[in-house]
């Protein structure tokens, strides 16, 4: 006798959303009329055919439909034509197929319009296949494994097409990850849709973790059921695995259950939960353990919890496909939250918010029963969150960082922990003749000025923020500078008397006189506006916080550099730079001028000095006197001509 031997069944097992809704669909319509039919076994499972043949609904194909009929089309969802025979027919027609199958058929639709060939993923022989290939309106082909992705692209040669690949919704999700490597290597233009749903995922990503802690795992489903096949080839990878279609082929199956510890029973999309839950009570009696700690009925109850709009419930994200997470409640619904729904950030995507496997807290923003779709929002619970903390950073004189999301009349938005803080464009914008849209998508600083909690707003300020680092970078300069240090700074103006220096927090000017040691004819000949430059503490008056400067260097000055490279009775080439009514300034090296006195021009006597000079002329002169107190230097051109030239000029 077997004990202490655990059933564990899958919280995923059975009905999904598709099934669900259209076995319903055929019920409630037995209620209202007779003569129903479905294109095709509405699921695949023998039993509840086998109900519905009892209750005198029959499976027909398209060709044999009579216009007295009501047809119901499958989850699987019909090609074009189909609809089209149908209509021809007049038949009355009750369209069941699953909004994930609807959603592959519009994507099939429009990309196949737009002039692309549709690769998809499936099982060519699978109604659900043939309904996607059947909304093509140009090529289409179906790979099944990896190696046949590979075979395709190589014998068809799409490098010159426009390919969209997509999946049945029943795809094995393990096989998809692997070809996923293999569209980026093959087709890296192409457009991917993800259209595995989720519940599908869910359920083969739950029988795996059931397997790989089994020691035994009972798939139920349908023999002709292309989804539970795909559970039982997953779960075949990590223990012993049976499938079966009811507690009659459980008991039909030569099951050694000697030594099992840990029995895991999973259930296709097809399976009844009464089916489930009788394969788990047979196993039961087959092991005479009674002891289950699994109640099946309070966790189908749970998936079918009532939701509503504004509700907040918890999720955790199964997918991130085309810029939309998918989030599985807790319900038959499949949740999805927009791109627009998760942050107000622009410069985040999707898989810098969330990850795959993350529990979110959520709110609904609309439920589509029909459709088993909800949709989500993550921004709005984290606004809640993230208003409390504005109201403490106002408290607090806290400073917040955010991102610029939009401008707006009279101002900017910033998104902050979820909330959007409106900064006008006064405490926005440094100065009058900014830009406010130079912010767009740019990470600030801000500090909360009003709060409306009432109308859950906010108003702040990044002025305020610059403010307050502009007053400590200036205490501390005036508190450390001291007068000859070298400091950097920013050139932030230029004027014609001289040049203003953003120092970090203080304004410092260098006057004409002391940016350069050569002549100039305007500052901005020496430096620019937004130039970084090191320039020198010339004095520091604390109490006016006015602080002079000066770029010109020491090592650079021209009358050191003179007083060691000249003296007098040296030769010198020097270049004429002015002309007065008493002689000519030339200069010798940059920065240091002489002057050439009329009367040591020439031999003879000069009257206009222009007749002889002019401004540019390089002459030879001799230095004839050095003042260095009064920065004077005398040249003369006389000394140097001949003295016969001096005498002739003595003897007239």
């Amino acid at each position: 006798m077997l004990t202490k031997c655990k059933i564990c069944v899958a919280k995923t097992a059975g009905f999904c959303f598709g099934v669900d809704r259209a076995v319903k669909i055929v019920y409630n319509e037995l209620d209202n009329r007779n003569n129903v039919v479905t294109l095709g076994p509405i699921i695949h499972n023998p039993n509840v055919v086998s109900d519905l043949e009892a209750k005198g609904v029959y499976s027909t194909d398209v060709d044999k439909v009579t216009k007295d009929q009501t047809v119901v089309i499958r989850s699987h969802g019909v090609g074009l034509d189909v609809y089209e025979k149908l209509a021809k027919v007049g038949a009355e027609v009750i369209d069941a197929t699953c909004p994930f199958v609807a959603r592959i058929h519009k994507i099939a639709a429009e990309k196949s319009g737009e002039g692309y060939v549709i690769l998809i993923a499936g099982d060519e022989a699978h109604p659900e296949i043939m309904g996607i290939r059947g909304h093509c309106s140009g090529e289409s082909y179906v790979f099944s494994l990896c190696d046949d992705f590979e075979n395709l692209v190589k014998e068809k040669d799409f490098s010159s097409k426009k390919v969209a690949i997509l999946a049945q919704t029943t795809y094995n999700k393990n096989m998809w990850r692997k070809c996923e490597e293999l569209f980026e290597r093959y087709l890296p233009e192409a457009v991917v849709y993800n259209t595995i749903c989720s519940a599908t995922s869910e359920r083969q990503k739950e029988a795996a973790e059931l397997a790989k802690a089994a020691d035994i795992m009972i798939i139920v489903g349908g023999l002709h059921s292309s989804n539970t096949h795909k559970l039982k080839a997953i779960c075949d990878e990590y223990c012993k695995c049976w499938l079966v279609e009811d507690a009659e082929g459980l008991r039909a199956c030569d099951i050694d259950l000697s030594g099992a510890k840990f029995i895991g029973i999973s259930a296709g999309a097809s399976t009844p939960a009464y089916i489930i839950k009788e394969v788990q009570q047979t196993m039961s009696e087959m092991l005479n353990n009674v002891d289950e700690e699994f109640n099946f009925e309070e966790e189908l109850e749970k998936t079918l919890k009532k939701i509503h709009t504004g509700m907040k419930v918890e999720g955790i994200v199964t997918d991130i496909n085309n810029g939309e997470v998918a989030v599985d409640i807790g319900t038959k619904h499949t949740g999805y939250i927009p791109a627009s729904e998760l942050t107000d950030d622009p410069t985040k995507k999707p898989e810098d918010i969330v990850k795959v496997g993350d529990k979110i807290d959520l709110i609904v923003l609309k439920t589509n029963d029909q459709e088993g779709i909800v949709t989500l929002s993550k921004k709005k619970v984290d606004a809640v969150l993230g208003f409390q903390k504005i109201v403490e950073a106002k408290e607090a004189d806290a400073t917040l960082t955010g991102t610029v999301t939009n401008v707006v009349k009279g101002g900017v938005l910033v998104s902050a922990n979820g909330v959007k803080v409106f900064i006008p464009a006064s405490q926005a914008a440094p100065r009058r003749d900014f830009d406010l849209n130079d912010l767009l998508k740019q990470s600030v600083s801000f500090k909360i000025l009003e709060v409306n909690e009432a109308k859950q707003r906010a108003v702040g300020s990044i002025r305020a923020v610059a403010r307050e680092e502009r007053a400590a970078a200036q205490a501390k300069f005036f508190e450390t500078a001291q007068i000859g240090s070298e400091v950097e700074g920013t050139v932030k103006s230029i004027t014609d008397y001289g040049v203003f220096v953003d120092l970090g927090g203080v304004d410092g000017l260098i006057r004409r006189m002391d940016l350069s040691w050569n002549r100039i004819k305007h500052p901005s000949d020496v430096v620019s506006v937004g130039d970084k430059i090191t320039v020198t503490i010339k004095d520091i008056d604390s109490e006016t916080k006015k602080v002079s400067l000066t770029y010109k260097k020491a090592s650079e000055n021209p009358w050191e550099i003179f007083k060691a490279n000249y003296e007098v009775g040296q030769v010198v080439k020097a270049t004429v730079v002015s002309i007065t009514s008493f002689g000519a300034f030339a200069q010798i090296i940059d920065g240091i001028d002489g002057l050439i006195h009329i009367s040591q021009i020439a031999n003879q006597r000069v009257n206009n000095v222009a007749d002889i000079l002019s401004v540019g002329q390089v002459v030879d002169c001799q230095i004839t006197e050095i003042d260095l107190d009064k920065k004077r230097i005398s040249l003369s051109m006389r000394a140097l001509l001949p003295a016969d030239d001096e005498a002739s000029e003595d003897a007239e």
